[in-house]
């Protein structure tokens, strides 16, 4: 591609000798000898114009066609050095743009514009254009950030900025997270670097928590054996630190009893659920009633 740019850059140069000898020739001759002169020279420019085109376009497809080698390449070679992925997915996004503002470049070269001229006109533009873009500037050194200090990574789910989701990718302006009915949204990363993040994956445990409502007058010992019991019974539930079960708080309308367990991160949803179907059909079974809104009425004589 550097090659066909000098090729184009020296035909350039014969050619501004030849017109300028046209010129010449159309300023001496008369009649229809200048109008055959003019006719020709707008051929010839249209042929150039053709060429510059062509080249352009050309141009163009081998560019193309090099920058998704080189991202292939630049891929294999981190995945051969087991870079990891929320790094390989920042990198890949910064060589992408990089190149392809590199190609811009050579194909408005190629169309005969004076890429010092494109280049200058850029370096001019340069600050309007800083400041234009001064949020996304942010967003890169944010990004920057993101892969220095990991607060998460792919495949973390996290909430931040009011919204929850699993990270896809870390790109060098946006963080990509797909939430659990499968949206996809694009959070900045300079809000991600200063703002609060939970993450919720990061830790290999995680702790539960029920809070379950009983009338007034249950036997409070019964409760908790049958919630100890309950979840002694599954098996995903971890032995230490021990289940956790107490008396919580006297509501306006219920006695609140706490529990409390530990399992795996992997296993929360699957466990808070299984036990509260657990704890509803138990209760039933076992006759303790669940508290729910009344109003009693007193009528005097």
């Amino acid at each position: 591609m550097l090659l066909l740019l000098q090729a184009t850059q020296a035909a350039d140069s014969v050619q501004v000798a030849a017109d300028e000898l046209m010129k010449e020739a159309i300023a001496n001759a008369d009649g229809l000898d200048k109008l055959s002169l003019i006719t020709q020279q707008l051929i010839d420019f249209g042929i150039r114009a053709g060429e510059r085109i062509l080249i352009a376009v050309i141009v163009f497809i081998v560019g193309r066609f090099l920058i998704s080698m080189l991202n292939k390449f630049v891929g294999r070679l981190m995945d051969k050095r087991k870079v990891d992925i929320s790094i390989k997915t920042f990198v890949k996004s910064l060589v992408n743009i990089t190149l392809t503002v590199l190609l811009i470049i050579s194909v408005v070269g190629a169309l005969g514009v004076e890429t010092t001229s494109f280049a200058a006109l850029l370096a001019s533009a340069g600050v309007a254009v800083g400041m234009a873009l001064s949020g996304n500037l942010q967003n890169f050194a944010g990004g920057l950030i993101v892969l220095l200090f990991k607060p998460y990574k792919v495949g973390d789910w996290i909430e931040s900025q009011g919204v929850s989701g699993t990270v896809k990718e870390i790109q060098i302006f946006h963080t990509i997270l797909t939430t659990a009915d499968n949206k996809v949204i694009y959070v900045p990363n300079g809000a991600m670097s200063s703002g609060v993040v939970t993450n919720y994956s990061n830790q290999v445990t995680r702790r539960v928590e029920w809070i379950i409502g009983i009338d007034y007058g249950e036997d409070y010992e019964k409760v908790q054996k049958i919630v100890y019991d309950i979840l002694a019974a599954d098996q995903r539930i971890l032995k230490e630190p021990a289940p956790f079960v107490a008396l919580h708080a006297l509501d306006a309308s219920s006695v609140n009893v706490v529990a409390r367990v530990w399992v795996n991160s992997g296993d929360y949803w699957g466990v808070y659920f299984d036990i509260n179907k657990a704890i509803y059909e138990t209760f039933n079974e076992k006759g303790i009633n669940f508290p729910f809104p009344q109003l009693t009425v007193h009528q005097g004589n």
